[in-house]
């Protein structure tokens, strides 16, 4: 198994590099995601599973019949954040494909189809919506919305699918291809230090927070910076600026967190003052209560500022996902299964978190739980996130419990 992981491992990590920043830029239907397609083909090609790429562009790697039903899936996504982090995504296809050959190591009997899937376009660096592949195929991203989805540069979801070989005149929900999965298993390394503080290498997902994404539109005028007097300013800049704190201070008021992690500036200029500054606003919290006071406080401290300086704004919330409780029934069972694998029966941890995952997504039509790993910074999203190799180790040999678990006895 050690191999096996190190080998997958090894051959992944060079894809999508950036050797400026040392993070990842895997971006939705690029030539880095298109290497990372062809990595997670040969992958499955070589422990003789059935490849298939569904009509939203989710790779699908089969052991079984697929069509017979009752499935057990795992696996995660390759994609990234801009620079970000080798796990994020990547640790749960490569535990997946490693799982499988552990489970063949130990001569197991499979009495359940069992698929390892790499959904497309997760983190939503290119297209500005997370978890794409999931959401079309549930059906919480309509067509007709995926359609209007445009990069940076103006390309649209369905040129860029189309440019990268995928016909996109399919894309939409997949009810059927749901109906035939029994349970989804996803192992992704943890995004916080719940599991480096409590000293265990594996935990349970227990939910995920409500959080979504909206965008502020703060419109002044341009200008002159070194002729408009002061008083004569209609400056976007300043109550963007003042609407970060503000978020911050929300965030801390509410127990939640808040971030402005993203801006564009029109036109842009050191020389002008900006016609338009636009800021992405993440906010995240423990339950919906929370989640909208905290919204809420933003955009009424935005407005205020804005007004002071003469500037209009316009918010726009771009995407929203409530809060995922995991269902108890296939969480329990999984915390069983690790349970009688554990030499000493010692229970694992189980744990929330405020970062968002397709298994959350899917939660609505299929039975979903999580495997995280210890991160032990809680740094993610950043070159600088890590997990220790006997700690992904440990990781794979609790997806293999809990695999054997669900899909052989």
């Amino acid at each position: 198994m050690s191999a096996s992981f190190h080998a997958m491992w090894t051959s992944l990590r060079p894809i999508g590099r950036s050797d400026a920043s040392g993070g990842y830029r895997r971006y939705a239907w690029t030539g880095a995601d298109a290497d990372c397609r062809l990595w997670f083909r040969m992958q499955a090609e070589a422990r003789r599973l059935d490849v298939e790429t569904d009509r939203n562009g989710n790779q699908w790697a089969w052991l079984g019949d697929p069509t017979a039903g009752d499935a057990v899936v795992t696996g995660s996504h390759l994609d990234s954040v801009p620079d970000g982090g080798a796990f994020d995504g990547p640790l749960g296809v490569v535990s997946a494909f490693a799982a499988l050959d552990e489970l063949r190591a130990r001569g197991v009997s499979f009495r359940r189809p069992l698929a390892i899937v790499n959904f497309g376009d997760e983190e939503g660096a290119r297209f500005g919506l997370a978890c794409v592949g999931s959401r079309l195929t549930s059906g919480q991203l309509t067509r007709e919305k995926a359609f209007e989805l445009r990069d940076a540069d103006g390309v649209s979801l369905p040129q860029a699918m189309e440019a990268a070989g995928h016909d996109p005149s399919g894309i939409g929900p997949d009810p059927e291809r749901l109906a035939r999965i029994g349970a989804f298993v996803e192992l992704h390394v943890e995004q916080g230090r719940a599991l480096d503080l409590s000293g265990d290498p594996v935990g349970i997902a227990s939910a995920i927070w409500p959080h979504g994404r909206w965008r502020y539109d703060f419109h002044g005028e341009a200008n002159h910076a070194g002729t408009t007097r002061l008083v004569d300013r209609h400056d976007p800049m300043l109550p963007y600026a003042e609407t970060v704190l503000a978020a911050r201070e929300q965030a801390e008021l509410a127990g939640a967190v808040a971030t402005f992690g993203k801006i564009a500036v029109e036109p842009n200029g050191v020389n002008a003052i900006p016609s338009l500054v636009r800021g992405w606003l993440d906010a995240r919290a423990a339950d919906q209560e929370s989640l909208d006071t905290v919204v809420a406080g933003i955009e009424t401290a935005a407005r205020a500022h804005a007004a002071r300086q003469g500037v209009d704004l316009a918010v726009v919330r771009e995407s929203f996902t409530p809060i995922v409780e995991f269902g108890h029934a296939l969480r329990d069972e999984i915390g069983r299964i690790l349970g009688e694998a554990s030499a000493d029966g010692v229970k694992v941890p189980v744990l929330g978190t405020g970062a968002g995952h397709d298994a959350g997504i899917l939660s609505a039509s299929i039975p979903t739980a999580m495997l995280f790993v210890r991160n032990p910074t809680g740094v993610s999203h950043s070159p600088a996130e890590s997990a220790a190799e006997d700690d992904c180790l440990a990781g794979v040999r609790a997806l293999a419990d809990v695999l054997e678990g669900l899909a052989c006895r």
